[in-house]
């Protein structure tokens, strides 16, 4: 090793506080908007494939990005809601597939979703363990949230109450676990999915209760004139199972009751231009007479990408300050160093160091400084790009 190396690794060794201050702002200088470059393109990667894999949604007249964000990723469970019969009506059109999407409850805060078989079908979503939906009460989860949660095939769920102040709100349902899905690398992975008449029962619309007409208590029923009156002190039951299964039942028209949205997924080009025909054009958005509005998920996504990269810009201008900010700080300190070490390199010269190996000797000292970040900035770069997805996927799933 030459002897202005070993010089200069020694004279950054000792003192350490400086180096670290240094290395540190050049680390931080570099890295950040390199990892939130690398954050940001995954994070469109997964959200446009998601999209763009979601041909059209319907829902209530409104904000088309709430709605989206509602049908595809669960999020923003806002109150507004639209009729099963707009689910039915897209189906009778014969050119779609309209699979109804209800996600308005949780459970340890995780979304339940509640839609038909058709969803699984669509998403490719696979059962790694135990079985589909079969009867109502049960529930599927997806893998994160049985992961997280610590649960399997054959225990229980209970879902969050939408009001925990309000006692006498929405019953919250005991929901049994009947499969849980293959990691599917999307929001799915972070959702409880039940049958849609499930999500009806958690609402409140379908209870099940014991048999009044073998009731005799005068505190649950009382008879009059040969009618049953139930008492308040009748409870709905709150779980399903095979004993009390039969006793569920709605009141009022499936046709009636609400659901978030509809995923439209149109036979063919032909059929997607004539059904979006049905509706009157505003914007990207398509709003009917009833105020029901079809959206393509695909360009309001592109919209809201279009806005985080203008908001990215003015990242990047920050940066590039922040960078001059720190390159004028290294020269700075290496400014001040010189002139306080100027008795030092006195008296290495005197001592027969030529100047060139003083200069040499400096200059090795930034090297080792620049060096010591790039391995760091390179270390923790491989790491954002092996967790990006991960981190990604966990932010959409929540």
């Amino acid at each position: 090793m030459s002897g202005w190396i070993k010089l200069a690794w020694r004279y950054i060794c000792f003192h350490r506080t400086k180096t670290m201050i240094m290395v540190a702002c050049i680390f931080l200088t570099i890295f950040l908007p390199i990892a939130i470059g690398i954050l940001l393109s995954e994070f469109q990667s997964k959200i446009v494939a998601r999209s763009e894999s979601t041909p059209l949604v319907i829902g209530a007249r409104g904000s088309g990005m709430d709605l989206t964000l509602q049908s595809l990723y669960f999020k923003n469970r806002t109150t507004d809601t639209i009729p099963f019969q707009e689910s039915l009506k897209a189906a009778e059109s014969g050119r779609v597939t309209a699979i109804p999407i209800h996600s308005r409850y949780t459970a340890r805060e995780f979304p339940v979703v509640g839609t038909d078989l058709k969803y699984f079908e669509f998403r490719k979503l696979k059962v790694a363990d135990g079985n589909m939906l079969t009867i109502l009460g049960d529930c599927v989860l997806g893998s994160t949230v049985a992961e997280r949660l610590g649960l399997s095939v054959g225990e229980q769920l209970l879902t969050d109450p939408e009001n925990s102040i309000n006692f006498a709100g929405d019953t919250p349902l005991n929901m049994n676990v009947r499969g849980i899905l293959a990691a599917n690398n999307s929001p799915d992975d972070g959702a409880i999915f039940v049958d849609l008449k499930t999500a009806w029962v958690i609402q409140g619309l379908g209870h099940g209760h014991q048999n009044l007409e073998d009731e005799t208590d005068t505190n649950i029923a009382i008879r009059r004139d040969d009618k049953i009156e139930a008492r308040a002190t009748v409870r709905p039951f709150l779980e399903i199972n095979e004993k009390n299964i039969d006793s569920f039942h709605f009141h009022g028209s499936e046709e009636d009751f609400p659901i978030s949205a509809v995923i439209a997924v149109p036979h063919d080009e032909k059929s997607e231009t004539m059904f979006m025909g049905q509706y009157v054009g505003a914007g990207n958005r398509q709003i009917d007479d009833t105020g029901v509005q079809l959206v393509n998920p695909a360009t309001v996504i592109q919209d809201l990408m279009s806005l985080v990269f203008r908001v990215k810009q003015f990242f990047d201008v920050n940066a590039l300050l922040v960078s001059l900010s720190t390159i004028l700080l290294l020269v700075l300190v290496v400014l001040l160093s010189s002139r306080l070490r100027a008795e030092e390199m006195a008296t290495m010269f005197k001592l027969g160091c030529s100047r060139s190996t003083i200069f040499l000797l400096q200059v090795g000292e930034l090297l080792f400084v620049f060096l010591l970040a790039g391995v760091l900035i390179a270390g923790a770069v491989a790491l954002v790009k092996v967790f990006a997805g991960d981190l990604v996927l966990s932010m959409l799933v929540g």
